[in-house]
């Protein structure tokens, strides 16, 4: 019998399927990446998903984010209203990461755009442990076929990947993990972007963390 999940099936296999109903995931961040990428997992079976964003949905982002008619709304309680997701309102610091229980999931993406946060986030992974995976730079970019995935040190051109390599360095981090960025030269100054590239970051992660998921023994 077919159901919503017959052509993933097909494509991976009953095993493999199973390893995504299994998965803990945790997406920090339910912006123009975010969201896309939350949506995807969860179109491929990946069920148990956290979400954590600490903001409202805003006219602004109806250029480019999921559900943003929602004006007003808490983005992380309209994911849990339509997936059916476990929403956390807050905004990641290291504070909120040293009470929140961050070894509880199996995969942890990071789709916040604010580079403090993702290097405490970083910081507070097992990357021994647990997959984790990072969005970069997605807006003041047209061109969606410039998106790359690379180790975070192995980035280039992406002037909000530069940042974050400097923060983490300047931290005395010492691990490695992938991320999702692109090597097209910005367009404008201010944070203009299209819908195009930002969900295309945001497929581009669910890609990744689902290889991962099935890389994983």
């Amino acid at each position: 019998m077919q159901d919503r999940y017959t052509r993933v099936k097909w494509l991976v296999g009953d095993e493999n399927f199973a390893k995504f109903k299994s998965t803990k995931i945790l997406l920090c961040g339910l912006g123009g990446v975010g969201g896309f990428c939350a949506d995807a997992l969860f179109r491929s079976g990946f069920c148990d998903i956290t979400v954590i964003d600490a903001d409202s949905f805003e006219l602004t982002n109806q250029n480019r984010q999921l559900h943003s008619e929602n004006i007003g709304e808490k983005k992380a309680f309209v994911y849990e209203r339509i997936y059916g997701f476990k929403a956390v309102v807050a905004r990641i610091d290291e504070d909120f990461l040293k009470e929140f229980k961050l070894d509880n999931f199996d995969v942890i993406i990071d789709a916040i755009d604010d580079i403090k946060a993702k290097v405490a986030l970083a910081k507070a992974v097992n990357l021994q442990e647990q997959i984790f995976v990072s969005s970069m730079g997605g807006a003041r970019r047209i061109d969606s076929s410039r998106i790359k995935i690379a180790p975070i040190f192995k980035t280039h051109t992406d002037a909000f990947a530069r940042k974050v390599r400097y923060e983490l360095k300047k931290a005395n981090f010492k691990g490695s993990f992938d991320v999702v960025f692109s090597d097209e030269s910005a367009k404008c100054v201010n944070l203009g972007s299209f819908m195009g590239v930002t969900a295309s970051f945001g497929l581009a992660l669910s890609s990744l963390v689902l290889q991962k998921v099935l890389s994983k023994a």
